[in-house]
């Protein structure tokens, strides 16, 4: 027999916690959203529900338990099954011993109270629920069927420390300063059996934080995200909590179709039904209500660092140009992405002064104040450079003035933690200089914009920390402006970049990596003009246009 393995972590607790984190445990999910993931994942009375069995690890106050129990019962009834032939059909387990009382008692009345003996009900009832800590049982086999429930929002340092050690060696996702959560995510994939589903209504903070990173490779590697249905909004619990919910669907699979979908605060009962239908049916045309959005992609995101966050119209747009165009940056056109110098001391190593040191010490220094208006306007500010051409330290011997200059500065250089690791070298820069760098085209980025900024340095300046760079041995720096210009290429960066108050965006290599472009030589003439002159123009409505020329599409859904 499977496994059907639910978790349903209302009124989750750990042993010994403080106050404040038990309590931050305690969601109490209501029942149509427990009947949405359960139909979502196809566990209907209709089928021989007594042919499953149900793992639940934290069954707390019950409420995806008694949905299950109601449904089993049902199930047992209409194929002409005594409700005993369902007595391996829940293996549920919670770390209090009341709540496995008050499971057990649940389970108990509901099935009499459905006709079922009372004898047989309790009879059943006790051997669903058992006291124990789910994630240390032993490893799961792969025999669960389905996975259900609301793992518990409790930060792992809230955890005491011997408690918090057996999680992380028992959970190897479990990174950094996890939620434990991650951690009922893993135990719960590794248990399912080949085509066994999950469905979790939890916080959706793993899919882009660093602590979920672990947890996305795992199910980028191995399993099909099948759903994401963001309920940030919706009034999903009995009580108010800043959860950040999403039901995500996972399955035991090769990754298949996908669906990405929206709701908003009118998402309720009646909706969930309707989107229900929508999902069930397989529809491929996106479904654009007031209370919910959904798209459905033929994949998911490959990528393991992250995955985006948009409306689902757009973000199957997206899916769609990864699937049909190469990353920007790509060793196929020498297409590369990079930040500028960091010097560890500014203050000392940004000059406007033309005469300070020897003049080939002084390299042309680009900064964001030279890129406000689109095109580059030099301010004036150099680099007091310590780098030769071969990206060595130059002898201070040889430039008395450079030597003298770093002298006089020298008590500020050498408290820099780079100075005080290699104190022989103590006027170094944090990054070396690439000389080469200098004399390329090159499309430079403000690190914080509320839109995308490129503009292009036609070779002579070198970048400072606060610009990241583009160069390509392919590209004509002027289409790929105007490309990068369009919010084709802006979309790829708001869906994954950190949004800071009031918008803006940081344009950081780790964003500027996700967008994607075609191949150049592939852009029809008349694009590749469009897309310079609007460039040129600084005019991103042409720019946009030609854009979505090139990548064939109609629109760019907001």
């Amino acid at each position: 027999m499977a496994t059907l393995a639910l978790f349903d972590f209302d009124h989750q607790t750990l042993p010994d916690l403080p106050v404040e984190a038990v309590e931050h445990g305690e969601v109490f999910t209501r029942r149509w959203v427990v009947d949405l993931i359960l139909d979502l994942l196809g566990y209907t009375p209709d089928k021989d529900l007594a042919e499953l069995r149900v793992v639940e690890p934290a069954c707390g106050a019950g409420a995806f338990l008694g949905a299950i129990a109601a449904r089993i019962a049902e199930s047992c009834r209409s194929h002409g099954r005594p409700i005993t032939d369902a007595a391996d059909a829940v293996e549920a387990f919670d770390l209090l011993e009341k709540n496995v009382a008050q499971s057990r008692d649940l389970v108990e009345e509901l099935l009499h109270a459905d006709g079922w003996e009372r004898e047989e009900a309790r009879q059943v009832a006790g051997g669903w629920v058992r006291q124990g800590d789910y994630l240390l049982q032993a490893s799961p086999r792969h025999e669960v069927d389905l996975v259900v429930g609301n793992p518990p929002y409790i930060r792992l340092e809230d955890v005491p420390d011997d408690r918090m050690d057996a999680y992380r060696a028992a959970c190897s996702t479990m990174g950094g300063r996890a939620d434990i959560y991650i951690g009922f995510y893993e135990m719960a994939l590794r248990s399912l059996r080949s085509g066994g589903q999950l469905g979790f209504i939890c916080a959706d903070r793993w899919m882009r934080n660093q602590y979920g990173r672990k947890l996305r490779q795992l199910v980028t590697r191995q399993f099909s995200m099948n759903l994401a249905l963001v309920m940030h909004d919706v009034d999903a619990f009995h009580e108010q909590v800043a959860a950040y919910p999403a039901i995500t669907i996972i399955s035991n699979q090769k990754q298949g179709t996908a669906v990405a979908a929206d709701t908003t605060r009118a998402f309720g009962e009646s909706q969930a039904r309707e989107f229900l239908s929508w999902y069930g049916a397989g529809e491929q045309q996106p479904a654009t209500k007031a209370a919910y959005q959904a798209a459905r992609m033929s994949h998911w995101f490959p990528d393991e660092d992250s995955w985006p966050a948009a409306s689902p119209a757009r973000l199957a747009v997206l899916e769609d140009l990864s699937e049909r165009f190469r990353l920007l940056e790509d060793e196929t056109t020498g297409t590369r992405v990079g930040i500028g110098i960091a010097t560890g001391a500014d203050k000392v190593f940004i000059t406007n002064e033309p005469d300070l040191v020897e003049k080939d010490r002084l390299l042309p220094l680009a900064m964001v104040r030279d890129t406000t208006s689109g095109t580059l306007h030099w301010n004036g500010s150099y680099l007091v450079n310590p780098w030769n051409s071969q990206g060595e330290l130059v002898d201070l011997a040889d430039y008395p003035q450079l030597a003298s200059y770093f002298r006089q500065h020298s008590g500020a250089l050498r408290k820099r933690y780079v100075a005080v690791k290699q104190p022989e070298r103590w006027y170094k820069t944090i990054d070396k200089v690439d000389h080469r760098l200098t004399a390329r085209p090159k499309l430079f980025f403000p690190d914080m914009k509320l839109t995308i900024h490129p503009v292009l340095d036609e070779g002579g300046l070198y970048p400072h920390h606060n610009l990241y760079f583009i160069v390509s041995d392919v590209w004509d720096m002027r289409v790929l402006g105007g490309l990068l210009l369009s919010k084709v290429a802006e979309a790829f960066v708001e869906a994954y970049a950190v949004k800071m108050r009031g918008g803006t965006l940081r344009f950081q290599a780790q964003y500027l990596r996700k967008i994607r472009v075609p191949d150049p030589d592939s852009i029809a003439e008349g694009d590749r003009t469009a897309l310079a002159d609007a460039f040129d123009k600084r005019d991103v409505k042409a720019a946009t246009e030609a854009a979505l020329r090139v990548y064939g599409l109609t629109e760019l859904p907001d």
